[in-house]
């Protein structure tokens, strides 16, 4: 073989071994490449001032618009009940029924003695005219006069005095029925027939008037302090007193759909607990709130008018208890950014310190991150359409 065939034959072995080699270098490049990680999505909301409103929620009890305890205003043996527990009365229905004999007998003694007082009372008026006719003709003394007079003043008033009896024994008897003395539910029977019923002693029955009904609920005197301190220099603007809104959560979360009015706050401060009671109205035409029920009441008491609020998930604990988010600079890195938060409601914190407007808080995401990684931040609202949108597909 010639030496420039021998030369070229030995370049095309070195070629074909390096081959295999140079494409291994080639796709590990690639692979370098493509594990390089890219920006992580984030949903973030920007932070603007705008007004809310200052809601508490605060524990209370229900309670009735009026109670009655039902007593007998007389004395006597019980002979019927003329009610259904648990059922509406309205005031004047009949409840209970004493026993009427004794005192249809004493209506009847007071008439029969009404009517003889009447007759003396005839008799002395006739007498006293013919008195008054002698004297008039000197037939008889003045002295006569006058006494016949008096007899027929005193005749007179033992008629007024009999019709009074008359009259406190009809009463009597009319008491014999007992009556609802307010519209309401009434409860238990709390005596049965045969029973002695004890004039103004003896509790017969409880009504209640449940629509509409009162519900009291408590705040602690630091808060209305902060509350009246915030309207004086102007950080909260108050709330018209027409214009605030009462709203139950019942014991299971429900948010009752009525809403009631706040009808006043307590002058004076429980020296046990610090606490104003406060007290309000709302209507219950299903009779859906019972006394005694535990509710939470939700009261609007201002309106900040330049707030600034994050959802609730977006704000994270630090190692030492302060609270902290995370937002994305213009240059898309994430950085911490130490927050004060004032209450929570529905869903949000409010921020009093920390944040301005404009500034993006990661909301959703954080498992993907550490400060000071770059990151592709999109707002929080599209990120739950495309879930949405993703979740409708998978479906389909």
């Amino acid at each position: 073989m010639s030496a420039p065939n021998a030369r070229s034959a030995c370049v095309a072995i070195m070629l074909a071994v390096a081959a295999p080699i140079l494409a291994a270098c080639d796709e590990s490049n690639s692979a370098i490449v493509q594990a390089q990680p890219t920006e992580p999505d984030v949903s973030v909301v920007t932070v603007r001032p705008q007004p809310r409103s200052i809601v508490r929620e605060l524990p209370g009890r229900i309670a009735p618009t009026r109670v009655s305890d039902v007593r007998p205003r007389i004395s006597g043996i019980v002979v019927e009940r003329l009610f259904h527990q648990g059922s509406e009365v309205k005031a004047g229905d009949p409840l209970y029924r004493i026993d009427p004999r004794p005192f249809e007998v004493e209506v009847s003694a007071n008439q029969a003695a009404l009517a003889k007082a009447e007759a003396a009372l005839m008799q002395a008026k006739q007498q006293a005219h013919r008195i008054a006719t002698l004297t008039s003709q000197r037939a008889a003394p003045e002295a006569e006069n006058e006494k016949a007079i008096a007899a027929e003043l005193q005749a007179r008033a033992e008629v007024e005095g009999r019709k009074a009896d008359l009259a406190r024994a009809k009463l009597n008897l009319d008491y014999a029925t007992v009556r609802a003395p307010i519209d309401g539910v009434v409860g238990a029977a709390l005596v049965s027939e045969g029973a002695l019923a004890v004039q103004n002693e003896t509790n017969l029955a409880t009504i209640q008037q449940l629509d509409p009904i009162y519900a009291d609920f408590t705040q602690s005197v630091n808060e209305l302090n902060q509350l009246r301190r915030a309207f004086a220099s102007g950080d909260l603007d108050r709330i018209a007193p027409d214009a605030a809104k009462v709203r139950l959560v019942l014991d299971d979360n429900t948010i009752y759909p009525l809403n009631g009015k706040l009808l006043f706050s307590d002058a004076k401060v429980d020296a046990n607990t610090g606490q104003v009671t406060l007290r309000g109205e709302f209507p219950n035409l299903n009779r859906e709130l019972l006394p005694g029920m535990y509710v939470r009441v939700r009261i609007e008491q201002g309106i900040d008018s330049d707030a600034i609020a994050v959802p609730q998930q977006a704000v994270q604990r630090n190692g030492g208890g302060g609270s902290e988010v995370f937002v994305v600079k213009d240059d898309h890195r994430v950085a911490v950014q130490p927050v004060r938060t004032g209450s929570v409601q529905d869903g949000v914190w409010f921020i009093t310190e920390g944040l301005k407007s404009g500034d993006k808080v990661v909301v959703e995401g954080f498992q993907r991150f550490a400060a000071g990684d770059k990151v592709k931040p999109q707002s929080w609202a599209e990120a739950e359409a495309i879930v949405e949108s993703q979740r409708a597909q998978m479906m389909q």
